[in-house]
């Protein structure tokens, strides 16, 4: 029996992989300054990277704002004299051409695309999502994607969901499961606006004991019989 007929999927390290999407990205972006980038590097800019869509989901920054930052303070880590703006600027173009999937994700959705309504929500920057996204060949699959910067709210603020519930038509709480690898954006979330939600965790870290959590998967797979029920 079909226990979701709607699934709310998260796309950064969900559905795309964003982590391979980044590290590509900021090579680009680094040579493109006239910088020879090192796996340090890419590193040092991921965990401020990271950092900065936290405070984002705290509300402590806009996405306006952060798109700069996050250069800002890896210039000043480094010392190097970047033209923030337009390294930031360089960086999202090149994102945005970097659409790769998590492996087995694709399998998944096709399958369960023909018994019940996918949909993604992201907090991504508008631009690089629909170009990452629309260049998968998932968009097809996908009835719409919620992007926070159309929403006018971020995962994972109630007000975010409650947009999203009311602009799916015949939306039923019990009958949605929110996935996705994000404890504090996509987890807390969903929790906050009353839905089951599945965490994708294929590194196996462990679950934490303050997030009541309804499902955890390691694997893309595993995420079938819990949504059809079989």
């Amino acid at each position: 029996m079909l226990r979701y007929d709607t699934v709310l999927f998260d796309a950064d390290n969900t559905l795309l992989d964003f982590t391979r999407s980044e590290h590509d990205a900021i090579l680009d972006t680094l040579r493109f300054a006239g910088i020879e980038p090192s796996e340090e590097m890419v590193a040092t800019y991921s965990a401020i990277n990271d950092c900065m869509w936290k405070r984002l989901e705290r509300g402590e920054i806009s996405k306006t704002a952060l798109r700069e930052a996050r250069f800002a303070e890896f210039a000043a880590h480094y010392g190097f004299s970047l033209n923030v703006p337009r390294i930031a600027l360089a960086y999202t173009e090149f994102l945005s051409q970097k659409s790769y999937l998590i492996d087995g994700m694709e399998a998944v959705c096709r399958t369960l695309v023909p018994h019940c309504r996918l949909y993604v929500i992201t907090n991504g920057l508008k631009t690089v999502q629909e170009r990452r996204f629309g260049a998968s060949p998932l968009a097809p699959l996908f009835l719409d994607a919620f992007i926070s910067e159309e929403i006018g709210a971020e995962k994972p603020s109630l007000r975010y969901f409650e947009e999203v519930a009311r602009r799916i038509p015949d939306f039923s709480p019990i009958r949605t499961l929110v996935v996705g690898d994000s404890l504090t954006s996509d987890m807390q979330g969903g929790i906050r606006a009353g839905l089951d939600t599945c965490w994708f965790n294929p590194g196996g870290k462990p679950a934490p004991s303050d997030i009541e959590i309804t499902y955890t998967v390691r694997k893309p797979e595993e995420l079938l019989p819990l949504v059809l029920g079989r």
